[in-house]
């Protein structure tokens, strides 16, 4: 039997194929897309006006709050968005006294510059919030006389 290299060629093929794991294999799928927050304004109605200006800073910060329990007054300088992860948390707006209570799986797009905190129920409540903020500037600004929130 005469076998030229060309002729091996799809057979050595064959075989390598069979060695390369399953798991390297690359499916092109697309994803289930589930909007949680789109918004030009914040929970209490304020509408956002700008991005601060400087170079962007992307912040993700996973928050675990005591049961029972309300952050200091505080303020934000630029926008975000809170989900809850666990738990519950109620914000109250300081200046119009509006309340609003956001449950396990909910989110919602934070106050800019307004007075505000949140105040969690009978479990500790774990939020994801995501801060489009500048580098150099807190994500969380205190209230004159209040501890930070973080």
């Amino acid at each position: 039997m005469n076998v030229t290299v060309k002729g091996l060629i799809p057979v050595i093929l064959f075989f390598v194929s069979l060695t390369v794991p399953a798991g390297q294999t690359k499916n092109v799928s697309t994803a289930k897309r589930e909007v949680l927050v789109e918004s030009d304004h914040s929970w209490n109605g304020t509408t956002y006006t700008q991005y601060p200006s400087g170079a962007p800073q992307l912040t993700v910060l996973k928050l675990t709050i005591a049961p029972n329990s309300a952050l200091p007054w505080h303020t934000h300088p630029f926008p975000n968005t809170c989900y809850v992860l666990s738990g519950e948390l109620t914000v109250h707006d300081k200046e119009s006294g509006k309340s609003i209570t956001y449950h396990e799986g909910q989110a919602f797009a934070e106050s800019v510059d307004r007075v505000h905190r949140g105040e969690t129920g009978k479990e500790p409540t774990v939020l994801i919030i995501t801060y489009a903020g500048i580098v150099g500037k807190p994500t969380s600004e205190p209230v004159k006389g209040e501890l930070p929130e973080y």
